[in-house]
């Protein structure tokens, strides 16, 4: 029996079966919710591994579940909708999820990325062992990787889990440029091209937080074209 549980969020009942069918063939653990509610009490109480969240819920948006569930926890979430436009996505990946399959699938696609899923949570559990007792200064940023928390100026930094994945990866490589390729498949596992799309996105909102005016020292460096590199701060 597989060891990883998932929580199916999805209200059309065939397209639920699809899921529950394919994860019960490979040996997943799952467990079901066809609304937002039960999707968050299911979250709390049963603790999954990985959530598989539909958008278009009868009781509220699963935006607002994303939401509500980043609040106490970083599982990972992966949204399988039909609302295909980027608009959509981006509020999906801003929001706190992890990654976004476009309605209708494949079941090997889709199989595809929870592999993707698992092979992050079995990296950072590596990489938490690794770092237990370990804290990033750099300037003004200092990051504590035993409470997985950042802080700027002495202020501690809200961070969605990819921008904090995203921020950790750099810090670990300061002064290296990270292509790319290199850091999607840290942080998704994969090199898709929304990926990189989707990495664009979350760097230029992890700016933001970094640099909050035009006295702040420039931590990220963007090379066009190649990818992204964490500069030495000196106080």
């Amino acid at each position: 029996m597989n060891k990883y549980k998932i929580l199916v969020v999805e209200d059309d009942a065939p397209v639920r079966n699809l899921i529950t069918t394919t994860l019960k063939t490979h040996d997943y653990l799952f467990v079901t919710a066809a609304c937002g509610e039960e999707a968050i009490m299911q979250a709390s109480t049963c603790n999954p591994d990985v959530v598989f969240l539909d958008l278009g819920l009868p009781d509220m948006d699963g935006i607002e579940v994303i939401k509500r569930i980043r609040e106490w926890s970083n599982m990972p979430i992966i949204v399988i909708s039909a609302r295909s436009d980027d608009e959509d996505k981006i509020e999906a990946l801003d929001m706190g999820a992890d990654d976004y399959l476009t309605k209708p699938f494949s079941v090997e696609e889709l199989l595809a990325r929870l592999r993707v899923m698992q092979r992050r949570l079995s990296l950072l559990a590596s990489e938490t062992s690794a770092t237990e007792s370990s804290v990033y200064t750099n300037g003004q940023l200092r990051i504590d990787f035993v409470a997985r928390c950042a802080y700027l100026n002495g202020e501690e930094m809200k961070l969605t889990p990819i921008e904090y994945k995203l921020l950790c990866l750099l810090a670990q490589n300061t002064g290296k440029v990270l292509t790319h390729t290199f850091i999607t498949q840290k942080i998704w596992g994969s090199s898709w091209q929304n990926d990189v799309a989707s990495l664009r996105v979350f760097m230029a909102t992890l700016r933001k937080k970094l640099e909050t005016g035009e006295d702040s020292p420039q931590y990220i460096q963007t090379h066009i074209g190649v990818g992204y590199r964490m500069m030495k701060v000196e106080i």
